[in-house]
């Protein structure tokens, strides 16, 4: 499902005009983005979270070139579905 099918069925369900809903959902993951950028996780209570991962540094090979090179430690966006959500999905 894309952004555009979202923003159509919510104003379909809504009754409220698409560029409404547009301008609403673009806030919602622009501020979401901004929390994670701040390191702060977002929590939709029955839906999930949305949290920052931390990777540890780490050693890899390039098989292709016969090399070894080094990852640096990184941080990384993640979702992680709520109980509810998860018993939803299996149920399904």
């Amino acid at each position: 499902m894309t952004k555009a099918e979202i923003v159509s069925k919510v104003a379909k369900a809504t009754g409220v005009e698409k560029a409404t809903v547009n301008a609403v959902v673009q806030s919602f993951m622009e501020n979401v983005k901004e929390s994670l950028a701040k390191e702060k996780p977002v929590y939709l209570r029955g839906f999930g979270s949305f949290i920052i991962k931390h990777r540890a540094k780490k050693t890899a090979r390039n098989i292709l070139k016969e090399t070894t090179m080094v990852i640096p430690a990184h941080n990384i966006p993640a979702f992680k579905p709520s109980k509810t959500f998860i018993e939803m999905i299996k149920n399904k």
